[in-house]
């Protein structure tokens, strides 16, 4: 049974008020004029309204008892959680030496008289590094059917343009590269590469479409080759002299034609049929590269939705316990191993820790509590003990002690999630640095917690006590890990008897991250968590876990599926609007995150029949009738996959997504 807080008096502005008119004729009986209108009234009337303040006020108690119930069991307000996002540089030339984009250094969006810039700093030193071409290769087909050969380049005649090299075969087969090997690593750079080709080759594609690819050498087994994007490519299609700009990936050391090298190519790919259509066609001939050179424009790294402030001073310590001070700006982000506290007394320093509470503390240690959302920061108090003694919860700073906080960040919050393009401005001046944007819209960012949230979620805390044991405590703990990033839980245990392989214990957790649009088409990607993130969340829940569990935490088994959905539109509605509408309903509906009958995720081990798409679909505008609709497995995110079915089943740990699905007017 829910526990109601008791309201302390019920009285309202008008119950006083006919209550007081009321016993007029008891105290003054000559008192006959009762309206609005009269001064009288509005005296009772004004009184009214001061007593409803006050009883407003004190029917806050309960609330506020609740409050401090929940200090007591330390349940503190969650402090916000800074947005992330990776931010370009571009140089204004090509530099001779390497440049150095140091750790701190902030950009922010355009300042405008309505709207405060967004402030966003970079996490780590970033050096932009000056490319060392070692060699260039091409990977080409052979006599033999299905084999292909390397063949190095001479570096010399690609410097000085003596003779045109062909790059792939005398006629191009699918999957001819041409291999760009660095000594250094180029990771997350932007690498701009001036190229002389034979304008006389490489005939037979369609210059605005051509059929090659860039990518990079990862060194991962699942996925070696990552592709680049490309900024800029003035080529056409390696027709003519021009310059192509990439973005880097995260690059790794692969060994290729016996030399271990960063390695980025371009590659020719097998033109599909939707590409064909749009005018996609083959090499006739091999292109041929004059002359190459080499430079690096600039890089990409990590940067948070925060501002750093250095040393700041916070007062002298008056030499009692329970010393209170506050730092100028708050809320304060969750502090890193480098953000400490200095005391210095005769011109010593100090460094002091921060702790959750004093309960483990003693009179040697130097220990202080800092909150989140206020800022304030307090050193351990003295309590009286039984035997009239005083017991020290953390050292007290001697009398005259100066404290100084070395380094705390502020931000955070919903309104550092920006769009793309957004971050425009460097607000620290570097040399030689052009411009800078987002090419990602940034992400992670939540505000601080309320309080009706945290006492909603004081019951969860008291029932799992910071403790896995249950599958709800699993699923709490996975959100409480990293709730920036995780938008859906399940936790699920395999029965020996239905897995007889998996040993006794074993627990799945799945995760279904937060994006930014959930309602529309979702991307693969944007459904797989990244591997920091899975371990950050497998640590977490590592320490809480009994010892005889297991963890497995991961993605749900993706159930792909795509809808064909034949209809007639109501007369005076455009058919294309129409379609836009029932494919939106579509992807929201089998949605893994805003899906489902109830509208908040699909449910983890539905089954998923065509009556499902007649129901959701029943009530759209401009619909005059269904006359039928077709369910398909797909690919990831993709098109639709083999023979129409009559529902998709779905596993204990799977979950539907949506494919491509295709709208039909008859």
């Amino acid at each position: 049974m829910t526990l109601t807080a008791p309201i302390l008096d019920d009285r309202k502005f008008q119950s006083i008020v006919d209550e007081a008119k009321k016993r007029i004729p008891q105290h003054c009986e000559e008192w006959t004029d009762h309206n609005v209108s009269d001064p009288g009234v509005m005296m009772i009337e004004l009184f009214a309204w001061m007593t409803d303040m006050m009883l407003y006020r004190m029917n806050q108690m309960p609330e506020r008892n609740y409050i401090k119930f929940l200090e007591m069991l330390g349940i503190t307000l969650d402090p916000p959680v800074p947005a992330h996002v990776p931010v370009t540089f571009w140089l204004s030339a090509p530099q001779e030496t390497a440049v150095l984009i140091p750790a701190g250094t902030e950009v922010a969006s355009t300042q405008t008289a309505t709207d405060r810039a967004i402030v966003f700093t970079t996490s780590h030193d970033f050096t932009v590094d000056v490319p060392q071409l070692e060699t260039v290769i091409s990977e080409v087909a052979t006599d033999k059917a299905h084999e292909k050969q390397f063949k190095a380049h001479n570096m010399r005649h690609l410097a000085g343009g003596h003779e045109p090299l062909s790059v792939f075969s005398s006629v191009p087969q699918s999957n001819d590269a041409l291999y760009l090997g660095f000594t250094n690593d180029l990771s997350h750079h932007i690498l701009g590469m001036e190229m002389v080709w034979d304008m006389a080759s490489g005939a037979g594609i369609d210059p605005t479409l051509p059929p090659i690819i860039w990518e990079a050498a990862t060194g991962d087994e699942s996925n070696r080759w990552k592709p680049c994007e490309v900024d800029i490519d003035t080529t056409r299609g390696l027709n003519a002299p021009g310059q192509v700009h990439l973005h880097l990936p995260q690059m790794h050391r692969v060994k290729l034609n016996d030399q271990s090298l960063y390695w980025v190519r371009v590659r020719t790919v097998e033109i599909a049929a939707f590409e064909h259509q749009q005018g996609m066609r083959p090499y006739q001939q091999t292109p041929k590269l004059e002359q190459l050179t080499v430079h690096s424009w600039g890089g990409t790294t990590a940067a948070s939705h925060a501002q750093t402030i250095h040393n700041e001073f916070l007062g002298r310590s008056d030499g009692t316990p329970g010393q209170k001070f506050k730092l100028q700006k708050a809320p304060i982000l969750a502090r890193r191993s480098e953000d400490t506290l200095l005391v210095e007394f005769e011109d010593q320093f100090q460094q002091w820790r921060e702790v959750e509470d004093f309960a483990n503390s003693s009179a040697e240690d130097r220990h202080f509590t800092l909150d989140s959302v206020t800022g304030e920061l307090q050193f351990g108090p003295a309590v009286r003990q039984q035997d009239g003694s005083m017991h020290l919860f953390g050292a007290i700073p001697p009398r005259g002690a100066t404290f100084t906080f070395g380094r705390y960040r502020v931000g955070g919050g919903l309104v550092g999630n920006v769009d793309v393009a957004i971050l425009n401005t460097l607000k620290t001046a570097i040399p030689y640095i052009a411009r800078v944007s987002n090419r990602r819209p940034a992400h992670g960012g939540l505000d601080a917690e309320t309080v009706q949230s945290a006492m909603m979620r004081a019951p969860l805390a008291l029932r799992s006590r910071n403790r896995a044991m249950t599958g709800a405590d699993f699923e709490y703990l996975a959100q409480r890990a990293l709730p920036s990033h995780v938008a859906r839980v399940r936790c699920l245990q395999a029965r020996p008897v239905d897995l007889p392989n998996i040993p006794p214990g074993q627990v799945f957790v799945l995760v279904v991250p937060k994006v930014r649009y959930p309602a529309g088409y979702l991307s693969p990607s944007e459904l797989q968590l990244d591997r920091d993130d899975l371990q950050t969340i497998t640590d977490y829940l590592d320490e809480r876990r009994l010892l005889t569990t297991s963890l497995n935490v991961r993605a749900p088994a993706y159930r792909w599926v795509a809808a064909q959905v034949s209809l007639g539109a109501l007369v005076g509605y455009d058919e294309g609007q129409v379609e836009k509408a029932v494919l939106a309903r579509l992807y929201q509906f089998l949605n893994p995150l805003a899906g489902g009958p109830d509208g908040d995720g699909w449910p983890f081990g539905r089954d998923l029949f065509v009556a499902d798409i007649y129901q959701a679909l029943q009530d759209m505008e401009g619909v005059a009738f269904i006359r039928s609709v077709e369910l398909f497995q797909s690919a990831p995110g993709g098109e639709r996959i083999g023979q129409s079915l009559e529902s998709i089943d779905v596993v204990a740990h799977g979950v539907i997504a949506s494919g491509m699905h295709e709208v039909l007017f008859v």
